[in-house]
C-alpha cells in the first residue's frame, strides 16, 4: 500500500473518530411517544362514566344528610 493511501486511510479514521466523539457528547434523543391504540379514548370514557356515578352518589348523600337534619 502506498504512503498516500495510508495517509488517506488515517485521515478517514481520524474523521470517523471525531464524529464518534462528537455524538458521544450529545444526549440521546427522547424515545418516541407510544402509539395510541384507542386505549386512551376508552380510559377517558370510563373516567367520565365513573365521574358521573360519583357525582350522583354525592348528590344522593347530600339529600340524605339534608333530610336527616330536617327530620
Amino acid at each position: 500500500m502506498g504512503d498516500d493511501k495510508v495517509i488517506e486511510l488515517i485521515g478517514r479514521i481520524d474523521r470517523a473518530l471525531a464524529r464518534i466523539e462528537a455524538s458521544a457528547g450529545r444526549p440521546a434523543p427522547p424515545p418516541p411517544p407510544p402509539a395510541d391504540d384507542g386505549g386512551a379514548a376508552a380510559l377517558e370514557d370510563a373516567h367520565r362514566t365513573l365521574r358521573a356515578r360519583v357525582e350522583r352518589a354525592i348528590t344522593q348523600i347530600d339529600r340524605l344528610i339534608a333530610a336527616g337534619e330536617a327530620g
